[in-house]
């Protein structure tokens, strides 16, 4: 096996796809789980997401005819975002997908429906994290710039806009977000915030699209079965259950855990008191927004060597800040020695830009061997 490559665990990504399933069929008559392709959009995963029932969320054009590509029917597929163009999006309502409303643009391209036919959208709702919910803000004034505000008054203007259409309904509310925390508190205030501003509006709606940010597979995390329960427990207080669907849209609960990334050590050099190692992996390959301060790593040794104080285990690139660990008093690492990191399936893959050395090798492990589903990139394939 040739590295750097990713490599998934067929295993636990068939965990994490039937048990945030089940967790909802165990709470709510009617769900669509859906897979955040932005998240990783690597066909097998989209494949096998597919298969598992779910829809496809995507954010944009070149989203959607993936999923397309990848065998999602048209009416499988959740609509977000701002980059809808007008062709896609009328084309997207026109073969029933679940379109959210996000911009003041796609309400006026309503108008070019078929005024003899009748139509189903969704809006989504502007959610300020440190209002709803202080303790689960990144940061003072989580606002969002996504979605129309109760506060401002937008949401009202978008929602009055899509009444006024004749033959088109609000029958959907999105309402997204992040937390610094992902905790169940958070989402139960998420709901309860978006039920509370819905119910002083008389608005009723036959879909909640909570969106995604959920913890994965993870020992002291929530479970899936804990999200689905605390969303139930919020939404039954407003909405019959029974005549309510109940969407969610996870990325990272799917895909974090399954992948890992094997880099091999390609050099070792002493100065400035310290071991400097190099990988031929990066820091691009398995943490993108470089915020991370540790990983989740395994290291494979050749043989037992003696423990040096500092070494500094740095990437391929020509980056200087291209820096992962800093290992202290720990046995030195030598040439061919290999890093397996861990719990990277999350925007990593489609974050890694074309920078010095192209995608490399994705291969799929099933308790058995490894199965090649995505060869490396190389200059033929960018031409």
């Amino acid at each position: 096996m040739k590295t750097p490559c990713y490599i998934i665990d067929k295993q636990e990504l068939e965990a994490s796809l039937y048990g945030f399933k089940k967790a909802l069929a165990n709470n709510f008559k009617h769900h669509v789980p859906s897979y955040s392709v932005k998240t990783n959009s690597l066909p097998y995963l989209l494949k096998k997401a597919k298969d598992a029932g779910y829809f496809a969320e995507v954010v944009s054009d070149d989203e959607l005819e993936l999923a397309l590509a990848c065998g999602f029917s048209k009416d499988h597929i959740i609509f977000n975002g701002p980059l809808k163009t007008k062709e896609k999006f009328l084309d997207s309502i026109n073969n029933r997908a679940l379109i959210n409303i996000e911009t003041w643009r796609e309400i006026e391209w309503l108008q070019e429906l078929n005024k003899d036919q009748q139509f189903k959208v969704g809006v989504r709702m502007n959610i300020n994290i440190s209002q709803i919910s202080p303790a689960d803000e990144n940061h003072p004034d989580d606002n969002s710039r996504f979605g129309f505000s109760c506060e401002s008054g937008d949401f009202d203007k978008a929602v009055k806009l899509i009444n006024s259409l004749p033959n088109v309904s609000l029958n959907r509310i999105h309402i997204h977000r992040t937390s610094r925390t992902r905790s169940i508190d958070f989402y139960c205030n998420l709901v309860d915030y978006a039920m509370t501003e819905l119910e002083k509006r008389n608005i009723e709606v036959d879909y909640v699209d909570v969106g995604g940010g959920y913890f994965g597979i993870m020992d002291g995390k929530p479970t899936y079965q804990e999200y689905a329960s605390a969303i139930a427990s919020v939404l039954k207080s407003y909405r019959n259950l029974d005549s309510t669907t109940v969407i969610i849209e996870p990325g990272n609960a799917i895909v974090a855990s399954c992948f890992n990334f094997l880099a091999t050590v390609i050099d070792v050099k002493r100065h400035d008191n310290a071991y400097f190692v190099t990988i031929d992996g990066s820091r691009i390959d398995i943490d993108p927004f470089f915020h991370k301060e540790k990983y989740f790593n395994e290291f494979k040794h050749q043989s037992g060597t003696m423990t040096v104080p500092l070494q500094i285990v740095g990437g391929c690139t020509c980056l200087e800040y291209d820096r992962l660990i800093e290992l202290k008093n720990y046995p030195l690492l030598q040439v061919g020695d290999q890093i397996l990191f861990k719990r990277v399936g999350a925007y990593t893959m489609t974050l890694t830009p074309l920078f010095i050395r192209y995608w490399p090798n994705v291969y799929v492990d099933d308790g058995n061997q490894l199965e090649l589903v995505r060869e490396k990139w190389n200059a033929k394939k960018l031409l």
